[in-house]
């Protein structure tokens, strides 16, 4: 595999020997096994900016969110990258027949949103990134209500724990997932192109010793949130519309 480019299958075959599998847990790894070879081959997927990826310790994934096929292709890509991710994740989905036993053998961390309990799962991302994980998490929260796809507004939480862990963020950008697997669908669609794109961590570092007000931490989530759609700006090709 190599930078901006298709996947082969011999390609594929190669990396497959090269993933990590260390920390996945049983289930998780069965489940990694199981859709690897299945978006290599069926999915026309690009991959750039892996290089932004630290190899080892701590570090935030921050990524738009359009798809329910989104942590599939960004698992392949933190995998490409040598990372085994962590993800932030509605807690329903512990009780859910079979992936519940994914979600609690990946370690991932549930937030029960809506609820009280919702800001809970916050130390669950400050304990994964003490362990040296790789958290990916939507700052945005839910998928985009946007039509043309761009992101939103991001939330707080993301910017907290960055502040309060000073590990470094990365951000990340999808395209085509919605292709793939368009909302309301359960069945994804074959031999669409996606592409996923990392870029140069958040510089957060002005502000890691100030007081997390909510002016600091709009200032934050403001910045994750413009690498973002900047990085989504140049795989769309497209000039972003501006605030809706």
């Amino acid at each position: 595999m190599t930078e901006d480019s298709g996947v082969t299958f011999t390609q594929m075959v190669a990396l497959t020997a090269k993933l990590p599998r260390r920390g996945r847990g049983f289930w998780y790894s069965v489940a990694i096994d199981l859709l690897w070879p299945f978006v290599v081959v069926f999915v026309r997927m690009t991959m750039s900016g892996r290089n932004h990826i630290p190899k080892r310790g701590p570090v935030l994934l921050a990524s738009n969110h359009v798809s329910n096929s989104d942590p599939v292709t960004l698992t392949a890509f933190a995998l490409a990258s040598d990372r085994v991710p962590r993800y932030l994740a509605k807690a329903s989905l512990w009780k859910t027949p079979v992936l519940g036993w994914v979600m609690s053998s990946g370690r991932h961390i549930p937030v029960d949103r809506g609820s009280v309990r919702a800001g809970l799962a916050l130390d669950g991302v400050r304990d994964s990134l003490a362990d040296g994980q790789c958290v990916i998490v939507y700052p945005e929260g839910t998928f985009t209500s946007d039509p043309d796809g761009w992101p939103m507004k991001g939330k707080n939480g993301v910017a907290r724990v960055a502040l309060a862990t000073r590990a470094p963020v990365v951000p990340v950008a999808q395209w085509g997932t919605r292709d793939l697997l368009p909302p309301g669908k359960f069945v994804p669609r074959p031999w669409r192109k996606v592409q996923v794109v990392a870029g140069a961590e958040v510089d957060l570092s002005d502000l890691y010793d100030l007081e997390p007000t909510k002016p600091v931490l709009d200032e934050a989530t403001a910045r994750i949130m413009g690498a973002i759609t900047t990085l989504l700006v140049g795989v769309r090709e497209l000039p972003h519309p501006g605030s809706r």
